[in-house]
């Protein structure tokens, strides 16, 4: 078995993967929910200084992700001091409590969490070009807590940008991605928005953000040495692996929480475990940062290479053959590619599901 704990800011989590701030911990009991299904840290549903009223309806699973337009904690802060937080602290994991959203707001709010946190994570919105609004949030959490303050980030384009300036602010770690948005969902019964907001508009999570995740922890590790909690389309153990060859020292979970419930942490930690012991890889930091490190040795080009057939696992489903746009692919008695109409564009080696194509280094 591969080695799963992490440590970074002075905490340490039994293994990387925790709940997102959303849902799945909207209370202490789904925190404990979280802890006994298998979470290695918790992070509490952020809070302001007023509960918020959230639009209904307010969530629907899509193709390939998840609308929402939840906003933060709809429970006062008041019920998450006097019985909330206790709860989330019994677990006996690593606390992180989320904040929003103002300077003033959450300097006013990290004083009265305090008790209870190993860390905060300051929730931000999309911001343009002047971030000052974030650095000041941030400074004002320090101000009042001497433990850890992550800032989670929205899909910004100039990513590298806001990171180095909240690290050269104090930040002790980055959380990305938020959810992005606004996007819109129609039913198609009623004709109406999905989303009960006011004009339809919800917030794009799951499966289908991932790779925007990706690029962002990437672009952000590539640039900063505080630590990067990834967030946005983990379904599996596998979507952890990728987020930290990207570059990230942990993960959160949220839109998989919400569909398979709090066991869920638990299936992706032995999904890690899994994937690591089957590349001999002896602890999760082996690949920390790996992409980064690739990408400096790798050569660009333009030519095609051929994909390569494990005849031994090639069921002859046909699959890649409908799939080839530059029609290189044929299924007779064996899969024959044809090398001077392959492209190398390598949709054949991801669409295969018996791993039977694979492209040469």
């Amino acid at each position: 078995m591969a080695k799963l704990s992490v440590e970074f800011c002075g905490l340490s989590f039994s293994n990387p993967v925790m709940p997102a701030a959303g849902p799945p911990v909207k209370d202490g009991a789904m925190c404990q929910a979280a802890a006994l299904g298998g979470a290695g840290g918790l992070v509490t549903k952020t809070i302001s200084v007023q509960p918020a009223e959230v639009p209904r309806p307010c969530m629907a699973e899509i193709k390939g992700g998840f609308l929402n337009t939840e906003l933060w904690s709809e429970l006062p802060k008041e019920q998450w001091i006097e019985k909330e937080y206790q709860m989330a602290k019994d677990t006996g994991l690593p606390v992180i409590i989320g904040l929003g959203y103002t300077a003033e707001q959450i300097g006013q709010l990290a004083k009265l969490v305090k008790p209870y946190a190993d860390g905060l994570e300051l929730s931000t919105h999309y911001v343009g070009k002047d971030i000052t609004p974030i650095v000041d949030a941030l400074k004002a959490a320090k101000a009042a807590v001497d433990v850890p303050v992550f800032v989670k980030l929205s899909p910004h384009t100039n990513i590298q940008e806001i990171a180095v300036a909240l690290e050269a602010a104090g930040a002790d770690g980055l959380v990305m991605i938020n959810s992005f948005g606004p996007c819109l969902g129609i039913d198609l019964e009623t004709g109406l928005p999905m989303m009960g907001s006011k004009e339809g508009y919800g917030w794009l999570s799951g499966a289908a953000i991932k790779p925007l995740a990706l690029r962002c922890i990437f672009d952000a590790a590539r640039a900063v040495k505080i630590p990067i909690i990834g967030v946005g389309g983990i379904t599996n153990g596998r979507d952890v692996a990728e987020m930290f060859m990207a570059g990230a020292s942990a993960v959160q979970v949220c839109t998989a929480a919400i569909l398979q419930g709090p066991k869920v942490y638990g299936k992706i930690v032995k999904e890690l475990n899994d994937f690591l012991d089957s590349h001999n890889y002896q602890s999760v930091e082996d690949i920390k940062g790996l992409t980064i490190r690739k990408l400096a040795e790798r050569v660009t080009r333009s030519t095609p290479l051929v994909p390569e057939v494990n005849y031994d696992s090639c069921k002859l489903c046909g699959l890649c053959a409908t799939s080839c746009a530059y029609g290189a692919i044929r299924v007779g008695d064996r899969l024959e590619i044809d090398s001077e109409k392959c492209f190398g564009c390598r949709l054949c080696v991801t669409r295969c599901k018996h791993k039977a194509l694979s492209m040469p280094l």
